[in-house]
This record gives structure tokens, sequence and C-alpha cells, in this order.
């Protein structure tokens, strides 16, 4: 089978590798560095079973920055660009997907056209009615910053989504083909399979995240709590997890949620439901900003205990990534804080390795943690690391049971 992908981000290069397995894959992106380092063997992204599969050189996986050439006798075209939240419409920015279809549609009308990113709900249906002689479907993805490929290979369910339109059992055909076709490659052969309607799978992905972004705001307002009043957390959050009901994942208190996806799909969500009833998922989205308050008044509280008005403390910043194994921090909850307090004035260096430049927001940024050390005067870091353990006086951190 010839597939092309469109966008080489986590979503569209672990699928690449997945399917490339057993599939001919062409992957196209818009940089050519990027580009440069796939056809090299090297992965443009941290995700270390990404980086050994593709060092393997036994992929059939070529990239690309020539759309036309790789969607032109491909019989699957596979559309992972990005979606980012767009406040000013109040919806997700789908240009680059309309501008990918519609380059497919030119060259190659006949191909199967899979929609990766994620979009709003109803979005595929009304590309369907606007081309009706297209084949498209949608399918959701569930993938982790850092494990994508790990989870493409042991998907947790598989869900391709299918518009109506007058040919809705051929549709079916190439959506059952589809999903074999990610089965096979997978290493869990017997994963759930769903078919059904497009907008309710791109509700499943809406809600799917919404529903993990709940979990942290809810530890994250019981830790708030528990702070607060001078409680222990961690035995709070224990207690409650030993229900079998409830049990122990996403319960690790933060500085909030954040990355690529959920802050920016709890909120589509929330557009989604212009002119329905809710109270709970505005909570969700209101709670992650009521987090960062706190967060940001607590370390206040303990820097105006610790140092007098007479000292000018540096507050260090350990790591913008989201979490350890990743080396994206679009969106991570750490930037919200840092926002926050530069509105107090107070000198923030802050140390990431992953980040070429001198500067972020307007604050230094170092690349030698013991630089970072040495100046500050409290480190605030979202999730712990045993490079901290030296100076674990001076950490900040929510990341009660720091977990790897």
């Amino acid at each position: 089978m010839k597939i092309a992908i469109a966008g080489a981000g986590y979503v569209g290069l672990s699928l690449a590798i997945l399917l490339s397995q057993k599939n001919n894959v062409s992957l196209i992106d818009v940089l050519d560095d990027k580009v440069q380092k796939i056809n090299d063997g090297i992965s443009p992204i941290k995700d270390e079973l990404a980086e050994r599969y593709l060092a393997s050189g036994v992929l059939n996986l070529s990239a690309t920055t020539d759309g036309e050439t790789a969607y032109k006798d491909a019989q699957f075209i596979i559309i992972a660009t990005p979606t980012n939240y767009d406040s000013r419409s109040n919806r997700f920015d789908t240009s680059h997907v309309e501008e990918a279809i519609a380059l497919s549609l030119s060259i190659n009308p006949n191909a199967t056209i899979v929609i990766k990113s994620t979009v709003p709900v109803g979005y595929t249906q009304a590309l369907a009615d606007r081309y009706p002689q297209a084949d498209i479907l949608f399918s959701p993805e569930f993938l982790r910053e850092g494990n994508a490929l790990y989870d493409n290979l042991h998907p947790s369910r598989i869900i391709v989504g299918i518009p109506h339109n007058s040919a809705f059992k051929s549709l079916q055909n190439r959506a059952d083909l589809f999903a074999n076709m990610l089965l096979e490659c997978s290493s869990e052969k017997s994963a759930p399979t769903l078919l059904m309607h497009s907008t309710e799978a791109e509700a499943v992905k809406l809600f799917s995240n919404t529903y993990l972004a709940l979990r942290v705001a809810f530890f994250n307002e019981l830790d708030t709590y528990s702070a607060a009043r001078g409680l222990d957390s961690a035995s709070i959050i224990e207690g409650v997890c030993l229900d079998p009901r409830i049990q122990a994942h996403y319960n690790n208190p933060s500085f909030g949620y954040g990355g690529y996806c959920l802050p920016k799909d709890t909120k589509q969500l929330l557009a989604n439901y212009e002119d329905v009833p809710q109270n709970l998922i505005t909570a969700i989205v209101d709670a992650n900003r009521t987090r960062k308050d706190f967060i940001v008044s607590d370390v206040l509280d303990k820097l105006a205990q610790e140092h007098s008005e007479n000292t000018a403390p540096v507050i260090g910043i350990y790591r913008l990534i989201m979490k350890e194994g990743s080396d994206n921090f679009r969106s991570s909850s750490i930037q919200g804080v840092i926002k926050r307090l530069a509105q107090y004035g107070i000198n923030i260096l802050i140390y990431e390795p992953a980040l070429d430049e001198v500067a972020f927001f307007g604050n230094e940024v170092t690349h030698d943690l013991d630089d970072l050390k040495a100046r500050s005067s409290i480190i605030l870091a979202n999730r712990w690391h045993k490079d901290l353990e030296d100076v674990a006086s001076k950490i900040y951190t929510r990341d009660l049971f720091r977990r790897d």
C-alpha cells in the first residue's frame, strides 16, 4: 500500500514509522531540516522508541517537502497537520488541514483522505458536504508525547469516523481497510476497533482529552485545598485512589494541565457547547487558570517568608517541558506561571537545554544547571528530577509522587 502523510510532528511521524513497517510511506513536511533528519534516520522529536526504529534503517519510509509528488499515487493520504486553538475565532485553526486536503484532491482525487489532526465536532461532515465526490474519513489519535510510537504500536482502541454521503457503503469498506492496516502494523492485534459517524469520532477525541484534563484539575484542586489547610496531599490522594472506581492514574499534582493537546482541546470542546447547557466544561477550563494563580501566590508567600525586602530574589525555573522524556514545551503550565510572576517584576532565570535562545518571554535563559542552582533563591520544578537532589531545600514543586 502506498501512503502519504502530511505533517511530521509526533502524530504524523509516529504513524509514518508504524505504517512503513508494511507499507510504502511518504512523509511530507514544510521544514527542510526536519525532512533531512528523517531521511538520515534521525528523529526530529524526542521519542526513544521512534529514535530506535528510525535508526534501524529497515523502514520503507522517505520524507519530502514535495507534497504534490507524494500525493500523486497514494492510496491513502493521512492529514496530521497542526490545529492550534485560535482565541480570536474561538475554535481550532484548521487552515493547514484544508490546504493539505485541497492540494491532495487536486492531484489525486481518488485517494482516501484520513484526517488525524484534532478538529472541531462536525468538521469532517462539513468537509464531506463541501467535497461530495471525495472519500474523507476521520480517525482520532490517542498518543502521549514522548511515547507516541509506543502508543501506536499498543493502541488502546482504533476509531474511524465516516461522514454521511452518497458513497457511505464504499467509505465503510475504506474505513475497515484503514483500521485493519493500523492493526496489522501494531503489536496489539486484538485492540478494540470502532467504526462510527465522523462527528461522534471527533467528539470522542475532545471528550477523552477533556476528561483527562478534568482528572488533572481535580487532583490539583485537592492539592490546593490541602496546601491551604496544611494537610498532607499525598496521603489524601493515596486514600482516595485506593478506590478501584478511581484508581491511581492522572493523580499527581502539578502546576496545571498543559502541553499541546489538553489546553486547546478543552477550549474547543467548550466552544462546541455553544447553546448547549453545561457547567462542568467551563469549570475545567477555569480550574487551570485558578491553579496557576494559586501556585504563584504560594511561591510569593514563600519568598516573602524567606527573603527580606532588602534583597532581590531570583526565581529559577527548572525546565519548560511538560514532562521527562519529551522536548516539547508548547503551552506547558510553567509558562503561565512565568507570565504571572513576571507581572510582579521578579527576576526569573530559566534552565532549558532544549531551548537555543538566550531569553524566553523576556527572561534570561541559562543552559548550565549549576548556574541555575547557584543564582536562584527558589527553583520551581513542575516535575522533580534526581539532578535537583543537591538543592532540594530550594525546590518548589507539587510533584508529590516523583514518578519516572
